[in-house]
């Protein structure tokens, strides 16, 4: 007689998720649940029956490398979706979020943290790693598949795409700075100039020139390689999207420069390659089935950890800190930066609420935990407040987001401007 063991129940359970990452997005399409929050409140429900749960404090170098790569299949999804190209005028929106509005919701938050008796080096570290807005997470409010219409996307979501998309790679700094804050005697600032010359200056340039090439090379070759074996173009096959992103992220993070942003810049450089062919779709179809894999994995471990762990270990001071972020922060600094654009006050406002918390502050908790023991005394804290807050802006986000982009989809048709 064949015993049960616990991997016949892990295949089970990995079937339902797979057949349910296929099956959800169809059924809330359009109405006020998303796929993030049902397989999140699954993970919670799968807690209470105390079902084995990752705690990412003792798991973190796992925790590290999963959110890893959900993050930069996301980007390269991302990159590829957008149909014209993140430039000076056409990308306003997105710079304005990047270059006032991250640099306001960073020094909000740890404001904030400070205030509520946190130390200046995790205080920064933890508005710096809630700081972007989340490639992943970010369905509802992102654009969508590739088409031929480079007017097909509306502000709005071509704004939070293309900062979802930079905005992960220009979270590092602040990240290395609290790091740097944190391994610095008490009241220097020796670190400061080191930091905004590598860490900022040369790290970030380093990211772009390796998306730039990567980029260009994967582009020559998809569309224009005289050997037909190279025309990848011609075969349609997705999963080179996969290769394209591992090529990117490795070689932007051995030449020491920023991963994350080299895969965006690669992707957009692919598609600007020859942007209306559709072998786009196909790679952007592949990155977005692995993608929601991935997001479903995550967030079901990661219900389990808020109900076993996380919710335990809140403090009402870090509580106060996320709704702070969701509800007051990122909308009076979003909003705050994009004044003086094009858009409209409503497009204004939709845009600067919807910067979604996810799988990105995951990752960088878990890498900046992982390399320094000086924040190990916060660690529990830390991540109980972090889990929080993408808790909270899953459910808040995803339970708003669709009526609201519609409602604004048939004001936008409805009037010749902006609404």
């Amino acid at each position: 007689m064949c015993e049960v063991t616990l991997s016949d129940a892990v295949y089970l359970a990995a079937g339902i998720g797979a057949l349910g990452a296929a099956v959800v997005p169809r059924v809330v399409f359009r109405r006020p649940l998303s796929m993030p929050m049902l397989f999140l409140a699954v993970g919670m429900l799968a807690g209470l029956w105390a079902v084995p749960t990752v705690d990412p404090v003792r798991s973190r170098l796992w925790v590290e490398h999963a959110t890893e790569l959900c993050v930069i299949v996301s980007l390269m999804g991302a990159g590829l979706a957008l149909n014209r190209p993140v430039g000076r005028r056409g990308g306003a929106g997105a710079w304005r979020l990047l270059g006032i509005g991250m640099p306001l919701t960073i020094v909000a938050t740890t404001a904030a943290a400070l205030i509520l008796g946190w130390p200046l080096a995790p205080a920064l570290l933890l508005a710096a790693v809630l700081s972007p807005t989340d490639p992943v997470l970010a369905a509802e409010v992102r654009v969508g598949e590739p088409t031929d219409d480079p007017d097909d996307e509306d502000e709005v979501r071509f704004s939070l795409t293309a900062e979802a998309g930079l905005n992960d790679g220009l979270a590092f700094p602040f990240v290395l700075a609290a790091l740097a804050v944190a391994a610095a005697p008490t009241g220097t600032a020796g670190w400061a100039a080191e930091w905004f010359l590598v860490d900022v200056l040369v790290r970030i340039a380093v990211g772009v020139a390796v998306g730039v090439v990567t980029g260009w090379v994967l582009g020559w070759m998809f569309f224009r390689a005289r050997p037909r074996a190279l025309r990848l173009s011609e075969h349609m096959e997705g999963f080179v999207a996969i290769g394209a992103t591992f090529v990117a992220y490795g070689a932007a993070e051995l030449s020491r420069g920023y991963g994350f942003l080299a895969v965006f810049v690669t992707a957009c450089t692919i598609r600007a390659a020859e942007r209306d062919h559709g072998y786009h779709k196909v790679l952007h179809g592949f990155t977005e089935q692995i993608e929601r894999l991935l997001t479903v994995f995550l967030l079901f471990l990661l219900g389990g950890y808020l109900v076993a762990h996380g919710l335990p270990s809140l403090t009402w001071q870090g509580a106060l800190v996320g709704v702070l972020l969701v509800l007051v922060v990122r909308p009076t600094a979003g909003y705050a930066a994009l004044l003086g654009g094009a858009t409209g006050p409503q497009e204004r406002l939709v845009t600067a609420v919807y910067g979604i918390r996810g799988v990105g502050s995951l990752f960088y908790l878990a890498y900046a935990l992982g390399h320094t023991g000086l924040f190990a005394a916060y660690a529990d804290r830390l991540w109980a407040v972090v889990s929080f807050t993408v808790f909270l802006s899953v459910f808040l986000h995803g339970a708003t987001a669709a009526p609201v982009i519609q409602r604004l989809d048939r004001l936008r048709r409805s009037s010749p401007t902006p609404p």
